[in-house]
């Protein structure tokens, strides 16, 4: 069974998260594909890791809050679709 993750690992993903627009579990999970590319094993390597992810994303001046509204967005002749009826 898998350990309990850090506090603070929790909370640096969950920013990464905030800032990208996904789920915490997908930020931990990018966060360890990553470190496992690079050899980290470790809690405070990772938690450095995801501290330096969310300096990238922060970086990147890329707002992924508006890129997800308008994918979400309807357009056109499918803004009176109905999934179910």
């Amino acid at each position: 069974m898998a350990g309990i993750p850090d506090r603070a690992y929790n909370a640096a993903c969950g920013l990464l998260a905030s800032q990208l627009g996904i789920s915490l579990a997908a930020a931990r999970r990018k966060v360890d594909v990553k470190a496992s590319q690079q050899g980290f094993r470790d809690t405070p390597a990772k938690l450095a890791l995801a501290e330096q992810m969310l300096a990238d994303a922060q970086s990147s001046g890329t707002n992924n809050h508006e890129l997800l509204t308008s994918l979400l967005e309807a357009v056109g002749r499918d803004e009176n679709f109905m999934v179910e009826d």
